[in-house]
């Protein structure tokens, strides 16, 4: 089970001071977040892109190669690669890129993000959001996985002995996550091709995500990858603790009640009740994450958003170490009663080895 956190990246007003950070100032404290999810012993931190304001991050890939240099062990990913607007060749080169410099601490999640105007940006049509997800994807994998490919599609100009350089690091593509909150196509895509799903549920209720991650499982298993239960998921989740839990909500409540992403809905309360996000103490938090695997069971990734509405680095970094603290805790409780037949995350090292036992395999 990995643990780790995400950001969107977000630009946004501290409620409580009035101040709001200039993009430097978010891009050097994003680093700084980083390399504190490393400190605490997380696993992975995975970041946003964008290409509109109120948000930084227009090139991930460049940050988390910023990153890997000041890093040792932390999987670098993303939450999300816009593999709608972006061009399967790029961001099969750029990631290709990023595995060789990070010594293949690499993964990432593609998805169609949540910013429509995106789409005419890049040339694109939001109508096409699905059709694009799916035949960029297929090219992507296939400048992965063929050293030469010949393409024809409807949405990008043909190639013609195109090779994708670099290489994927040891002949092994970085491990793709699909991220969706609403697309059954998606999660019908990730198990096609015996991907991961990441199903970023913290602005929904569980019910909804139950049936989306149950259908992933059940089309995994119907491709032949293994049975339902070795399925690769990935969790959302977000949370604000205090060692009192009402120290927490007095110090959170304005920023939820400010928050474009929060602000002028549901009450914290109610949000609480129907979402992954818990306000209170370090155990409230804990059990609270613990019942995920009650509606989703066993899983692989659990990621937390920490950094964002408008809350400041110094603060961020308290709530990581509190996250730090707990952190025991949550690979305990996740672990007890896992089934044995649950694989785990996969890393370039076990998909490396995976590949060995193939080609071993056909061999004998």
């Amino acid at each position: 089970m990995q643990f780790g956190i995400f950001s969107v990246s977000d630009l946004t007003t501290d409620p409580t001071t009035g101040i709001t950070p200039t993009e430097g100032e978010r891009i050097k404290a994003i680093v700084e977040i980083a390399k504190k999810a490393e400190d605490i012993g997380l696993d992975v931190f995975a970041l946003g892109e964008h290409h509109n304001p109120p948000f930084f991050s227009s090139s991930p890939t460049t940050t988390l190669a910023y990153i890997a240099a000041q890093t040792e062990r932390l999987q670098l990913s993303t939450a999300t690669t816009l593999i709608t607007t972006n061009d399967p060749v790029k961001i099969a080169e750029d990631f290709a890129m990023l595995q060789h410099l990070a010594d293949g601490r690499v993964d990432l999640m593609l998805g169609r993000g949540n910013t429509g105007p995106v789409y005419p940006w890049f040339g694109k049509d939001i109508r096409d959001g699905i059709p694009l997800a799916i035949e960029n994807y297929h090219l992507l994998h296939r400048l992965w996985t063929e050293e030469v490919v010949d393409w024809e599609g409807k949405f990008r100009t043909p190639l013609n002995s195109f090779t994708s350089t670099p290489r994927p690091l040891d002949g092994v593509a970085p491990f793709v996550w699909h991220g969706s909150i609403r697309s059954p196509e998606i999660a019908e895509q990730a198990a096609y091709y015996g991907d991961g799903f990441f199903a970023n549920h913290i602005f929904w209720p569980t019910e909804h995500f139950q049936r989306l991650i149950a259908f992933y499982r059940e089309r995994f298993e119907h491709y032949g990858h293994g049975s339902a239960d070795q399925a690769i998921v990935g969790l959302g989740g977000q949370f604000f603790i205090r060692k009192n839990s009402q120290d927490a909500v007095s110090e959170f409540r304005p920023y939820f009640d400010n928050a474009p992403v929060y602000g002028h809905g549901p009450s914290l309360e109610e949000f609480s009740s129907q979402t992954p996000l818990t306000v209170g103490s370090p155990a409230e938090f804990v059990d609270k994450t613990l019942s995920f695997r009650d509606s989703f069971g066993d899983y692989q990734r659990q990621l937390f958003l920490v950094d964002h509405a408008g809350l400041p680095l110094k603060t961020v970094l308290e709530q990581l170490d509190l996250l730090g603290e707990v952190l025991p805790d949550l690979r305990a409780g996740f672990a007890d009663g896992r089934g044995a037949s649950v694989p785990d995350a996969p890393t370039h090292e076990s998909l490396v080895a995976r590949n060995a036992d193939a080609d071993a395999a056909v061999g004998a």
